[in-house]
């Protein structure tokens, strides 16, 4: 299972769709007193809208596209529709830069280090990172553009006198386009391709006409898959149905302020409170003198995530949210231990440990 999941993620590199956090070692050496600086981060919440953009154009014989090819529902108008097709949401964690200690060491300790993000985010102590994995913004895709008709248009319709006369002849260019076609299959054409490299010429040549020519009477509908992202930073309250987008099927992703378009409310609801915890002077002192030398790490919260477009939830799922939680100390003595050095992997984008081998 481990080995496929590699293979899995290896995929998801090599095609662009995620990337590997960059980190940097850091020795603690005599020049910088055997301590090294790291900051903590504070969570941003990135919400990536994947967006179907729909072209309409109507052709310029719609109006006989029943008459000539019993098209019943032919583009009659210019237009272009953005659906929401999908909403995903990731933590991205970001310097807090009220929150930057020193992890220190013994001066004759075992070569320690601590592996950093290039944002000073910590990531390791002794130990090599684990692969973090951060999703790209996807390129967007899109349909083939229209093959200009009037390429294909024989000398009659180029000549031809009006809309209604041109729209006539073409007709028939398609249809006999299609018999064209039908010959071939059937293997009743005065002049057959010789061979299958041929045939596929001809063939690719009779459905590119017909589909360029038939578009001047049905329209040509043309479609475009991208994505828009949005962050957040919360801070330690709730968050109660506030509008951090809004959408038209019109104009697409708008920003909170554009009446243009209908809300995207977000609820985000601590669901691990922290119990306030009243502490004697002694405790406090002691307590202090922990935070004051030993390792500081983060605990995160647990939060639900709702996003709601149209009275109807679009996302729905538990966060992981730095704010809402708090923070707690590993003492200095642990990192006393010379012969056997602790190892401590983080997760990155919370500054919350992961792992801890002694």
């Amino acid at each position: 299972m481990k080995r496929i999941f590699t293979l899995i993620i290896s995929t998801l590199l090599i095609t662009g769709l995620l990337k590997a956090q960059e980190t940097i070692q850091i020795n603690a050496v005599k020049a910088n007193n055997f301590g090294v600086t790291y900051t903590l981060p504070k969570t941003s919440v990135v919400f990536t809208f994947t967006i179907k953009k729909t072209i309409k154009n109507r052709g310029e014989f719609y109006p006989y596209a029943k008459q000539y090819l019993g098209i019943e529902n032919p583009v009659t108008e210019n237009e272009v529709i953005y659906t929401l097709e999908n909403v995903e949401a990731y933590n991205k964690g970001i310097p807090d830069k009220s929150n930057s200690y020193l992890v220190e060491f013994k001066s004759n300790s075992l070569e320690p280090y601590v592996y950093l993000t290039k944002d000073n985010l910590i990531c390791a102590i002794n130990a090599a990172p684990e692969l973090e994995l951060i999703p790209l913004k996807k390129a967007a895709s899109k349909s083939e553009a229209p093959v200009d008709a009037s390429r294909f248009f024989s000398q009659e319709v180029l000549i031809a006198g009006s809309t209604g006369k041109q729209a006539e002849l073409v007709s028939r260019q398609i249809l006999d386009l299609r018999r064209s076609r039908t010959d071939i299959l059937t293997g009743e054409a005065d002049n057959m391709p010789p061979d299958g490299e041929a045939y596929k010429v001809v063939m690719d040549q009779i459905n590119l006409q017909e589909k360029a020519l038939s578009e001047m009477f049905s329209g040509s509908t043309q479609t475009e898959i991208f994505t828009d992202e949005i962050t957040i930073v919360p801070d330690e309250k709730n968050i109660d149905r506030a509008v951090i987008a809004r959408f038209s099927e019109k104009l697409g992703l708008l920003d909170s302020d554009d009446l243009a378009g209908e809300p995207v409310y977000l609820t985000l609801t601590n669901k691990t409170p922290p119990t306030p915890i009243v502490l004697t002077e002694k405790e406090q002192k002691k307590m202090d003198e922990k935070f004051a030398t030993g390792l500081i790490y983060n605990i995160p919260g647990k939060a639900k995530l709702l996003m709601e477009y149209k009275q109807q939830p679009i996302l729905n799922k538990e966060f992981d949210i730095v704010q809402f939680g708090t923070k707690d100390v590993l003492v200095k003595k642990m990192f006393d231990n010379l012969k056997l050095p602790i190892k401590i992997i983080f997760y990155p984008e919370l500054g919350a440990i992961k792992q801890i081998i002694q």
